[in-house]
């Protein structure tokens, strides 16, 4: 089940994006071929499945949620641009395929960026049928916070600052809160808007959201020691070879192992007082923790 629905929302944000990006007017021939470069060249679609899955959950129909999928993965797509720039990471493959700036060249790897940045709020902002005003703002501002200083980018500098360094758990546990489940995290919150569900059950949601964003994280700092460098599409043990903080690096693999195992349960625990059909998202979090990329 999961397989199969994982496949028919990735076809499905992959058309939305394709769609959103081919409509923007050509300045730029080349910079409109480094956008797709990086949002069109593979990747899992953690996000947008957990928009399209939540949503579902939810009982609020695909359609409805199209926007706020590609929207963002769009952040998701930018994010990643920059992240294997030379002033960042300096990574030369990305999904099997060479990073945007290798691929075109670094001005334009970072204005690829900026304008898939931009287009996600751009995407965002349109009417979305079904929701009111003031839920489509309640989306956009949800957006802004997890891609910004008090999310994505927040934990971005705190990662580059832990570089070279030890830090303890809380300040790991808060750099990967914000770097990695930010972003995890609104894709539950968008079509938890787009729902208007109960506080209660918004609590049970994000509980769900920040252990699993954790989850994820914990995972990819285990996948990059045991997976290989075809499997992962980069570099593997490219953590390492960087001196980045990771979990393993901090606990051991097998404490890390059992961190995001830990952090699963937690999830799971958080679901099973809901008043849905969450089997499609209990299998979406085991996955998590058993995926080699």
């Amino acid at each position: 089940m999961l397989s199969q629905t994982f496949t028919q929302y990735q076809q499905r944000v992959d058309s939305q994006l394709a769609h959103f990006i081919d409509a923007q007017t050509v300045t730029d021939s080349q910079l409109k071929a480094a956008m797709k470069h990086g949002a069109l060249g593979g990747g899992k679609r953690i996000r947008p499945f957990l928009v399209y899955a939540i949503g579902e959950m939810l009982n609020v129909p695909a359609k409805n949620l199209d926007t706020c999928a590609a929207a963002i993965e769009c952040i998701h797509a930018y994010s990643l641009i920059h992240d294997d720039l030379p002033a960042m990471d300096n990574d030369a493959l990305r999904r099997g395929r060479p990073t945007v700036h290798i691929a075109f060249d670094e001005a334009t790897a970072i204005l690829a960026g900026d304008a898939l940045q931009a287009l996600a709020f751009d995407i965002l902002s349109e009417t979305i049928d079904g929701l009111t005003a003031t839920q489509n703002l309640a989306m956009v501002k949800a957006l802004a916070k997890a891609s910004g200083y008090s999310g994505m980018c927040g934990g971005q500098a705190m990662d580059l600052n832990a570089t070279n360094t030890q830090v303890d758990l809380p300040t790991l546990t808060q750099l990967h809160k914000l770097k990695t489940g930010a972003l995890i995290r609104c894709a539950i919150e968008l079509p938890m808007i787009a729902a208007n569900v109960s506080l209660v059950e918004q609590a049970l949601l994000l509980q769900f959201a920040d252990a699993i964003g954790l989850a994820f994280q914990v995972q990819d700092d285990v996948i990059d020691i045991i997976s290989s460098t075809e499997e992962l599409g980069k570099p593997q043990g490219s953590d390492s070879e960087s001196n980045k903080s990771t979990y393993p690096k901090l606990l051991g693999l097998a404490g890390a192992q059992a961190t995001a195992k830990s952090l699963i349960q937690d999830a799971l625990s958080a679901l099973t007082k809901l008043p849905y059909n969450s089997q499609l998202i209990s299998e979406f979090a085991r996955f998590i923790i058993e995926r080699r990329v």
